[in-house]
């Protein structure tokens, strides 16, 4: 008589690209959503540390899975948005419910990135921004960060890529939000 241990694995996932809370899972992300990733925790450490930009971009780099990342597209968000954080910030503060000083650290960060991307990368498209905001958010935010996120990040679409959002019939993206 054989004895079988019972199977202590976890049950198996199904293969489509999400974790069972819904985030992407890591072999499915794109160089640039990873570049993003690393981007979050580098303005985060300046948001709260107020690190060096350059001792933040060394450190950064050598975390695990940065060669997977766009390092091109991470060194535009992290230096850019440290260089422009005065002109973002007056962009993002007007859509606010609340002060700037009481918006956690990370969806401060991932606001800027999302401004910066709207502004910058125009070959990103907006609803692709937010999108990859609410992942952002997801991931390294708090409960609900995603949903102020989306929030914000909607309203700023109609000001920064308004022929953009106009042309795709004003329909605000399909939100991951919920």
């Amino acid at each position: 008589m054989t004895l079988t241990k019972p199977d202590t694995r976890p049950p198996r996932q199904p293969r489509t690209g999400l974790t069972s809370t819904g985030v992407r899972k890591a072999a499915s992300k794109s160089a640039r959503s990873r570049s993003r990733e690393f981007a979050v925790q580098a303005l985060y450490q300046y948001l709260v540390g107020r690190n060096d930009a350059d001792a933040i971009d060394r450190f950064t780099r050598d975390l695990a899975g940065f060669n997977k990342a766009d390092s091109a597209h991470y060194d535009a968000l992290l230096h850019g948005c440290i260089e422009e954080a005065t002109a973002l910030d007056a962009l993002v503060v007007p859509l606010l419910d609340r002060k700037l000083g009481e918006i956690s650290p990370v969806e401060h960060s991932i606001l800027w990135i999302g401004t910066y991307e709207f502004k910058h990368c125009l070959d990103v498209p907006w609803r692709v921004v937010i999108n990859e905001c609410i992942e952002l958010a997801k991931a390294f935010g708090g409960t609900d960060g995603h949903k102020y996120v989306n929030g914000v990040l909607n309203q700023l679409a109609s000001t920064l890529r308004a022929s953009e959002v106009a042309a795709d019939g004003g329909h605000k993206p399909a939100s991951n939000a919920e």
